[in-house]
């Protein structure tokens, strides 16, 4: 039986939840990735601090040597104990060797061929060209960097 003055209603769907508050699992992905670029961004800056330090450290040196052959016989001694972290007797390479050893870097031969030839024989001479003294020094500086910055 029907009762004719009963009402019907349509069906209302009920409004879909909001964006805001995420629900708890997008709170800890979130929490993770800012944790994740925390450490990342603390690694990259003591890495450079690191970097930084080696860098006034081999400026310090180079600048505290009197002369042009005191000057590379201080940078040949940084490399040498730079060059202990890759490997370890490669302190104890003489000559072409020991350049060939610092242009395993990558890049052009700047040791063997080019200005870094002045390691072999620059701290015995009387008279260095001081242009040739610059450019040995920023070889030198950016290969010492990245013998400190290699890993074992």
């Amino acid at each position: 039986m029907a009762m004719p003055d009963l009402v019907l209603r349509d069906i209302h769907v009920i409004a879909a939840p909001g964006w805001w508050p995420p629900a708890p699992g997008w709170w800890w992905l979130a929490a993770a990735v800012v944790a994740v670029l925390a450490v990342v961004a603390g690694l990259r800056w003591r890495r450079a601090r690191q970097r930084r330090a080696w860098a006034r450290l081999f400026d310090a040196q180079v600048e505290a040597a009197i002369d042009a052959p005191a000057k590379i016989a201080v940078m040949s001694a940084l490399l040498r104990r730079a060059a202990r972290r890759v490997r370890p007797d490669a302190d104890r390479l003489q000559g072409d060797a020991w350049l060939a050893f610092l242009d395993e870097g990558g890049g052009p031969p700047v040791f063997v061929d080019g200005v870094g030839r002045l390691l072999h024989d620059g701290g015995f001479r009387r008279r260095v060209d001081d242009d040739a003294l610059d450019a040995l020094q920023a070889a030198a500086r950016m290969r010492f960097l990245s013998l400190m910055a290699a890993r074992r």
